[in-house]
C-alpha cells in the first residue's frame, strides 16, 4: 500500500479506544509499514476492546497504563523495555474532559474539570515521554494529535481547546528539549473525525458540517489520511520536522 519500511522499529500507541478510533487507524498503517507496537489500555472496562483489536496485528503487545498513576506509567515502560528492548515511536492520542465541562459557558467551567482536562490531555504527553526517551537510544519521534481549537474560539469544545492549546506548547518545548538526543516531537491538527469521543461533544455533528463547506478541499477527512500523515512523521522522510502541528484538515486552518 505504500513504500515506507519501518521494519525493526518499535511503537507505543496510547489512546486506543475502538476500532473507530484515529489511534486505530495510525496503528494499523505503522503495523502494515513494519511497526512492532505496545498499546496500552487504561482499565479492565477498556482491556477486552483494546485487546482484541492488537491481536489482529503480529506480536503487538498489550499493557495496562492510567496516565494518570505515575507508577503505572513506570511499570508500563518496564514491560515494553523487557519485551521490546527499545523504542522508537511514542504515539499520544489521549484526551478527555468531563462532560459538563464541553457544555453550557465556558465562563462555568469548574476547577477541577479544568485541571483534569488538563492533566490527560497535556501533562500526560510530558509523562510518557519523560519515561520514552531512555528507550529511544537510537532517537526517535513522539507524535501527538490536537484541534484547531487550541488557536480559534471553537463554540462548545470549551476547556478542550485550552488543553490542546497545552499540548502544542508541551510539543514545542519537548523538541526543543529533545532535539540533542536525535528526537523529533510533533503534533498533528486533524479536521473533525467522527469518533466515539468526537460524538461526545454537543454540536458535533454541525462543527463537522461546517467544516466540510469551509474548507478549500470541500470535504471532511478521512482517518486514513491522519493515518498516512503520522507515518511520514514517523518515517526519516521527515527528518528535518520537529517542533511543528502539521494540519490535516483539508486547509480548513487557512480560512477566515
Amino acid at each position: 500500500m505504500y513504500s515506507i519500511d519501518l521494519s525493526g522499529k518499535t511503537g507505543l500507541i496510547v489512546g486506543v479506544a475502538n476500532e473507530n478510533s484515529i489511534a486505530w487507524a495510525i496503528a494499523k498503517i505503522l503495523a502494515h509499514a513494519g511497526v512492532r507496537l505496545a498499546f496500552s489500555y487504561q482499565n479492565e472496562r477498556l482491556e477486552a476492546k483494546v485487546r482484541a483489536l492488537a491481536e489482529q496485528l503480529d506480536d503487538a503487545i498489550i499493557v495496562p497504563c492510567d496516565v494518570l498513576e505515575d507508577h503505572q506509567i513506570w511499570t508500563m515502560y518496564e514491560e515494553i523495555k523487557e519485551r521490546l528492548g527499545h523504542l522508537d515511536f511514542l504515539i499520544h492520542s489521549v484526551a478527555f474532559a468531563p462532560r459538563e465541562a464541553l457544555q453550557g459557558l465556558y465562563l462555568d467551567t469548574r476547577r477541577e474539570d479544568y485541571l483534569r482536562a488538563l492533566e490527560v490531555s497535556s501533562y500526560s504527553l510530558i509523562a510518557l515521554a519523560k519515561h520514552a526517551v531512555p528507550l529511544m537510544t537510537d532517537g526517535g519521534s513522539i507524535l501527538a494529535l490536537t484541534y484547531i481549537a487550541s488557536q480559534r474560539a471553537v463554540p462548545r469544545y470549551n476547556v478542550m481547546g485550552t488543553a490542546k492549546a497545552a499540548l502544542e506548547q508541551a510539543v514545542r518545548q519537548l523538541a526543543m528539549e529533545l532535539g540533542p538526543n536525535g528526537i523529533r516531537v510533533n503534533a498533528i491538527s486533524a479536521g473533525p473525525v467522527q469518533t466515539l469521543a468526537a460524538r461526545g461533544i454537543q454540536g458535533f455533528l454541525s462543527m463537522y458540517q461546517a467544516h466540510r463547506e469551509k474548507a478549500p478541499l470541500q470535504r471532511s477527512i478521512d482517518k486514513n489520511e491522519i493515518a498516512t500523515t503520522a507515518l511520514f512523521l514517523c518515517s526519516d522522510m521527515s527528518s528535518g520536522i520537529t517542533g511543528s502541528t502539521v494540519y490535516v484538515d483539508a486547509g480548513y486552518h487557512i480560512m477566515l
